[in-house]
C-alpha cells in the first residue's frame, strides 16, 4: 500500500521523531512523509556542529540545531523549504524510482530536474535538493530538502563556518550553488509542491495513496526528547581540535583546544603576556567544560583580562 503523511508541525525534534516512528512502523508499505521545520540547521549523523554551523548565532536568533539519523551534509530549513522522506522495507527501496517522484513533481510545475552524482537534484544547473539515506534492520529511508522559497541570506548566514580554525574528523559538507524553485516557477508554493509530490508519488508507483494520520504526540515524545537533547546534538564522539588566537595590548594569545564528545579534554596556551600565571589559569578554566560559546565566555570572565578573553571567544562565532 501507498501512504502519504503530512504534518503541520514545524518543530524539528518532533518531526524527526515522527520520521523515525514511521520507519519503525512502515511494515510492508511505502510511505511518503512531507514535513517542514522552522528556522533550523540540520546536520548529518557524523558531523561536527561547530565546523558546520554558527551554533551560537543560530540559537541567539531563535533557531534550532538538529541532528538526523542519516549521513550527509548540513542543510538549512525554514518554512520556504519542503522536506520529503520515502520510507519502506529494503525490498521495496528503489532510489531511481523515488527520485523519479521528485522529477515528476518538478515537471508538473514546469521545471526540468536532473540528478547529480553527489546525491543532489539540480534545476538550471543549481542545487535545489540535497538527499541523504538511512538503513536499519531491513528498513530504509531516503529523505531530502526541496528549496521552494527559502531565505538564502539566512542559509548563508548560519551555514558559514566559524572564524576559529577547526580540525575535525567529522564528515564535512560540500557547498554548492543553490536555487529556489520559485525563481524558476514564480507561482510555486510549498503547499502546491505537496500536491505535486502526492500526484507524482501515485503516478510513479501506479497506485492511489491513502492519507495516514499522525500518531498522538505522547507516542512520539520519548524520541523527540532524544533528538532535542544536548547529548544527541553535541555529545557525539567526534574528536576535533580548535585553534583561537588574537593580539591584545597586553600581548599575543594562542589557545589550542582538544574536544571530544562535546567536552574540552585538553588545552594548551601560548602567550607573551607579562602575567606568567595567565596560561595556567586559562587552561584550568576551560578543561572539562562543554564546548559551547556561552560556557567558554562564562569560564573566562573572572580571569585576568577576562573581558578581552570573552570578546575574543565571542568573535569566533562558534
Amino acid at each position: 500500500m501507498l501512504y502519504v503523511v503530512k504534518t503541520d508541525c514545524t518543530d524539528p525534534y518532533k518531526n524527526l521523531a515522527l520520521e523515525e516512528y514511521l520507519l519503525l512502523n512502515v511494515g510492508d508499505n511505502v510511505i511518503l512523509y512531507l514535513w517542514q521545520n522552522r528556522h533550523t540547521v540540520v546536520i548529518g549523523r557524523n558531523q561536527n556542529p561547530w565546523a558546520e554551523c554558527r551554533t551560537s548565532l543560530l540559537e541567539e536568533e531563535g533557531g534550532h540545531l538538529a541532528r538526523r539519523l542519516s549521513g550527509g551534509g548540513a542543510v538549512y530549513h525554514d518554512l520556504g523549504n519542503l522536506n520529503f522522506t520515502f520510507l519502506c522495507k529494503d525490498e521495496h527501496y528503489d532510489l531511481q524510482k523515488q527520485l523519479s517522484v521528485i522529477q515528476e513533481a518538478c515537471r508538473l510545475c514546469g521545471i526540468d530536474a536532473t540528478f547529480s552524482g553527489r546525491n543532489d537534484l539540480l534545476a538550471d544547473r543549481r542545487k535545489f535538493s540535497g538527499n541523504a539515506f538511512y538503513h536499519s534492520k531491513g528498513f530504509s529511508y531516503h529523505h531530502g530538502t526541496l528549496l521552494i522559497d527559502t531565505d538564502m541570506n539566512r542559509l548563508g548566514r548560519y551555514l558559514s563556518p566559524p572564524k576559529a580554525k577547526l580540525e575535525s574528523k567529522g564528515v564535512t559538507s560540500v557547498r554548492s550553488r543553490v536555487v529556489n524553485l520559485k525563481e524558476l516557477s514564480p507561482t510555486l508554493t510549498c503547499e502546491k509542491m505537496k500536491e505535486y509530490m502526492t500526484r507524482a508519488f501515485e503516478a510513479v508507483y501506479g497506485q492511489k495513496a491513502l492519507l495516514l494520520p499522525v500518531p498522538e504526540e505522547a507516542i512520539l515524545l520519548p524520541m523527540a526528547e532524544k533528538y532535542a537533547s544536548a547529548d544527541w546534538l553535541y555529545g557525539r564522539p567526534i574528536p576535533f581540535n580548535c585553534t583561537i588566537q588574537s593580539q591584545f595590548a597586553w600581548g599575543h594569545l594562542q589557545v589550542l583546544i582538544e574536544v571530544n564528545g562535546g567536552v574540552i579534554e585538553n588545552v594548551q596556551v601560548y602567550t607573551d603576556a607579562m602575567d606568567f600565571a595567565l596560561a595556567e589559569q586559562l587552561r584550568g578554566a576551560l578543561i572539562g567544560i562543554p564546548f559551547r560559546s556561552e560556557e567558554l565566555v562564562r569560564a573566562v570572565q573572572a580571569l585576568p583580562y577576562g573581558e578581552d578573553l570573552a570578546q575574543m571567544l565571542r568573535a569566533q562565532e562558534l
